[in-house]
């Protein structure tokens, strides 16, 4: 395994991992009985989240940019490996990050602070275990997309070792052909 292999695999298992431990509170809101107790332990659970601090922030992003570093110097080889999975690892990595920008940080805002426009207490309340959903369901999705990505990393990988043990199996009979000439020649 290359360094480019290793900035991809890094950073995707970093999140998975992440995107497990936010399971634990996903799964009982997205499939299980939304109580009290499972919003509250959702809201506090978001909302610390929310509030690291901004060196554990910027851990998450430099990750980030590892693995786009790391598929795009896959990428680099633009061979039928790299550009069926690498290609396919970058498009799904790229539609993480828009998972990511475009619904978990909005909602993740939202579940800290919600919106002033909100007319009651229990519109804002609803807003929130929304938005709480809302960021649940991303997470699946992202978390699907980075499955995939693993996936197809490790069909790159198997995919290069069947052809590199079906090549030396070719120079192996080529070997024999050969030295099978060579003594009828004799």
């Amino acid at each position: 395994m290359g360094f480019a292999q290793a900035a991809v695999l890094a950073p995707v298992s970093f999140f998975l991992g992440i995107l497990f431990i936010c399971f634990n509170v996903d799964h009982r809101i997205l499939w299980g009985q939304l109580t009290n107790d499972v919003i509250d332990d959702g809201f506090q659970f978001y909302a610390t989240f929310f509030n690291a601090p901004p060196a554990i922030k910027a851990l998450l992003h430099g990750m980030i940019g590892v693995g786009l570093v790391g598929l795009i110097s896959k990428l680099h080889k633009w061979d039928e490996s790299a550009m069926f999975f690498d290609g396919s690892s970058l498009g799904a990595y790229v539609f993480s990050i828009a998972v990511y920008i475009t619904v978990t940080i909005p909602a993740l805002q939202t579940i800290v602070t919600p919106p002033e426009a909100s007319e009651s207490v229990q519109e804002a309340q609803a807003e929130r275990v929304q938005a709480m959903r809302v960021l649940s369901a991303g997470n699946v999705i992202i978390m699907v997309c980075l499955g995939a990505i693993l996936a197809l990393q490790a069909g790159q990988e198997y995919a290069r070792r069947a052809e590199a043990k079906a090549l030396a199996k070719i120079e192996e009979e080529e070997r024999r052909k050969a030295t099978r000439v060579e003594k009828k020649d004799e």
